[in-house]
């Protein structure tokens, strides 16, 4: 099954992958990452593997896997 596997220690909290995301599946987590940016988080529930994230995204974060 496909999954998005999001890179933590890429992400620098730009919120472009929350704003277009169709299905409100991405958030900011509440702890931070290593660098000091709150972190993508992706709810698979609610994921539908439409890859707007991965193409949104600058700094490669978002990963989505077979």
């Amino acid at each position: 099954m496909s999954e998005v596997v999001v890179s933590e220690s890429r992400c620098k909290s730009c919120g472009f992958c929350v704003k277009n995301c169709p299905k409100g599946a991405i958030s900011l987590a509440h702890s931070f990452n290593s660098a000091g940016y709150k972190y993508a988080v992706v709810d698979s529930e609610k994921c539908i593997l439409c890859g707007i994230c991965y193409t949104v995204c600058p700094d490669g974060v978002f990963e989505i896997r077979e």
